[in-house]
């Protein structure tokens, strides 16, 4: 399943995309009630909604195989803005030097315990919303970084790494935009990493019973179309169970809540010479088996 938020900022309900077109509307299918995609996941009502679309999609076919509009549940994609599939997740918690080759172009030794950090949900937006570049008299240097996140489903507590994917909801994709000039100047990356704006996210969570192995995934990053960073979730130096359980022994994770997993080699930094972030550019993250999430840059 491919779930959504959609709707107004700040009023986002969750969505189940049935086809290129439509997407049900998980509120009036399973509660007719307002509902958010922290209480469809807090709720564990993926089941539901599953059985809800299947339904609804059965329901919303008409003679030639085609979505009728007027159907219950159903809303036209193009009607509605796409927020950020979680707009408000508790938590962000993120890895740094995840992957070998990103530790390799800092000249920095490959981790033996994560590098966690955090980015504050004031910084998330959505699949085709902007980057904002900071004030120049705070930041000069905006990167990219392209990164799988993990969904957490269910409450997650000192759990085991066997039992850590059943406590996954499922996946999508996070740009880690990043202040260079403040990470090098405070040493530890929270300011850095939680400009308004720099968490970019989406366009959807894909459901992890659709991606059952998550450390077989292409990951591409671009800017402008040119290839910066390409990898796959193989290389991954700590996985996706073992970030789970490592992060539930001190810290509970709760339902919505994120871990990215840290962005494979060829940020702008360590690039030859280093290339920033523009305003105009373009930024495209592409993951196999989720999607593509792609946002413009502007000035402040």
């Amino acid at each position: 399943m491919k779930l959504v938020s959609f709707g107004p900022a700040g009023r986002e309900r969750p969505g189940l995309i049935i086809d290129e077109t439509h997407l049900i509307d998980l509120s009036k299918a399973l509660r007719e009630q307002p509902l958010t995609m922290i209480e469809l996941l807090a709720g564990g009502l993926l089941d539901a909604a599953a059985d809800a679309a299947k339904s609804a999609a059965a329901a919303a076919k008409s003679a030639a195989g085609a979505a009728k509009p007027g159907d219950a549940f159903l809303v036209e994609r193009s009607t509605v803005r796409l927020g950020a599939p979680v707009p408000h997740p508790s938590k962000i918690l993120c890895l740094g030097l995840n992957y070998r080759d990103h530790a390799e172009e800092q000249n920095k030794p490959i981790p033996t315990r994560p590098m966690v950090f955090s980015k504050p949900s004031t910084a998330v937006i959505a699949d085709g919303e902007a980057i904002r570049l900071p004030d120049p008299a705070f930041e000069t240097f905006t990167d990219a970084e392209a990164e799988l996140a993990v969904v957490i489903g269910r409450r997650a507590s000192k759990i085991s790494e066997a039992d850590a994917l059943d406590h996954v909801a499922g996946y999508t994709i996070l740009n880690d935009v990043s202040g260079r000039d403040t990470q090098k100047a405070e040493k530890q990356w929270v300011r850095a990493k939680g400009f308004d704006t720099f968490a970019p996210m989406g366009p959807w969570i894909v459901t992890g019973d659709e991606i059952p192995d998550p450390h077989n995934l292409d990951v591409v990053g671009s800017v402008n179309s040119e290839v910066r960073q390409k990898s796959n979730t193989r290389h991954l130096i700590f996985d996706v169970p073992y970030l789970v359980s490592y992060l539930s022994q001190t810290i509970t994770l709760l339902p919505g809540d994120l871990i990215s997993t840290g962005t494979p080699g060829g940020v702008g930094i360590y690039r030859d010479p280093p290339v920033r972030l523009e305003a105009g550019d373009r930024v495209r993250i592409e993951i196999s088996s989720i999607g593509a999430l792609e946002n413009p840059v502007i000035d402040s």
